[in-house]
């Protein structure tokens, strides 16, 4: 059996096709596997358009974050809370949880109870969000041992209004955001003010409205940018040092978070996450601090650990540009249109012929519906599929029925 490798000896054009292989994604004998299955008897199996994940993928992927925090001096000071944002699938959730190796990052009631559902006990729930209604409180007040993180000064009073004496969370805003190659649509924080956290400014009368309704204030959390990668890593630890105030303007805060935000390669020019040194830039900012380490993966947990499989519709010149067009839009995996994020097309079957760039664009009556533009693919005429990778994070959890196009199927491989 032969892999068709991403190395030297391989063209430029060959790489740009293949960057993205590894042991468990990549082509043997020309035909495309994934998490050991072929690609070609899933589509048969799952049909288009269809989601595949693979959770070996994804308990690889944590046990990559958890040994890099071990390493780096984190061992038994650290939790890992998969921000159930990126991928709400029940049977992820539910593996996840039989796993043991992670807690929950939930943003809204319903996450809250749809975790539960999936096993997680409140206890392993960390809840952050903003904009909360009396109706959201309400909820949310039903899950007792659930720790609640206050984006605002409205949120410390609502909690403390109904559980005066607990502990709680202030999420802050250091006024500094990151995000992959400085794109402002994944930042959370930065020069132009934004809705979430609470910022120095206010950070005091936080503090004493939390001290009004008797809460402890035991963590501070931040998340201030998305997708970064080893390039961004020395911008993000200066994040980190410049959120200490925070911490060091309260001492009963045992814990922090640092959100999630750590990305995964879109590009054949992209540089992976350093994880050992990602890691050892939180060991250098709470090494010596008796601090608790919260981090919330989202992207890099599940992103590539999922395909979309598509069926070509059609193939066709237009003036000078050929166009792949696909039986699925935009709206049933927004990142590409949302966030300039592409998903790299991957053809199921690739025995090294000549590759020459085409547009790749889905079936939504809509301008921004393009999935790449000049992917470099080979000769697809007597081709029936296609497949985008990295399609495992902000795709079906972001879904739509736009255009009444709204179906697709999912599956779990375990």
């Amino acid at each position: 059996m032969t892999t068709i490798a991403h190395t030297e000896s391989g063209t430029a054009l060959e790489q740009t096709l293949t960057w993205w292989q590894r042991e468990d994604l990549c082509y043997q004998d020309g035909d495309l596997y994934f998490a050991g299955q072929s690609v070609a008897n899933l589509v048969r199996e799952v049909r288009t358009p269809g989601f595949v994940y693979s959770m070996d993928r994804v308990r690889q992927n944590l046990m990559r974050l958890h040994t890099a925090l071990d390493k780096a001096g984190l061992k038994d000071r650290h939790t890992l809370l998969y921000a159930m944002k990126a991928n709400r699938f029940a049977p992820l959730l539910a593996a996840l949880k039989h796993s043991g190796l992670c807690g929950i990052d939930a943003c809204s009631p319903r996450e809250v109870e749809h975790a539960v559902s999936c096993g997680f006990r409140p206890g392993e729930i960390s809840f952050t969000a903003g904009s909360l209604s009396r109706r959201d409180f309400r909820l949310l007040s039903r899950f007792q041992g659930l720790f609640f993180d206050a984006d605002s000064i409205h949120g410390i009073r609502q909690w403390g209004e109904m559980f005066s004496g607990s502990e709680i969370g202030i999420r802050v805003n250091p006024g500094l955001g990151i995000s992959r190659d400085g794109n402002d649509k994944l930042q959370y924080a930065g020069n132009v003010t934004t809705k979430f956290g609470i910022y120095k400014e206010q950070f005091h009368e936080a503090l004493a409205v939390a001290k009004d309704y008797g809460l402890d204030v035991t963590k501070i959390h931040f998340h201030t940018g998305c997708g970064y990668l080893t390039p961004q890593l020395p911008l993000w630890e200066s994040i980190i040092e410049n959120c200490l105030w925070f911490i060091d303007q309260c001492d009963s805060v045992t814990r922090v978070n640092v959100g999630g935000g750590l990305g995964v390669p879109h590009l054949a020019s992209d540089q992976a996450l350093d994880l050992d040194s990602w890691a050892q830039a939180l060991w250098r900012q709470f090494g010596d601090r008796d601090l608790h380490v919260e981090v919330e993966p989202g992207d890099y947990l599940v992103k590539d650990a999922g395909l979309l499989l598509l069926e070509k519709t059609y193939l066709e010149t237009k003036r000078d540009v050929l166009f792949l067009g696909v039986d699925a839009g935009f709206n049933i995996a927004p990142e590409p249109a949302n966030y300039n994020l592409p998903f790299q097309p991957v053809p199921v079957y690739y025995r090294g012929e000549p590759l020459s760039p085409c547009h790749v664009v889905g079936n939504i009556n809509e301008a921004l519906d393009v999935w790449y533009e000049n992917a470099l693919l080979p000769d697809m005429e007597d081709e029936d599929y296609l497949v985008l990778i990295n399609a495992g994070a902000y795709s079906s959890s972001m879904a739509s029925n736009h255009c009444m196009r709204g179906e697709f199927r999912e599956l779990l491989l375990q």
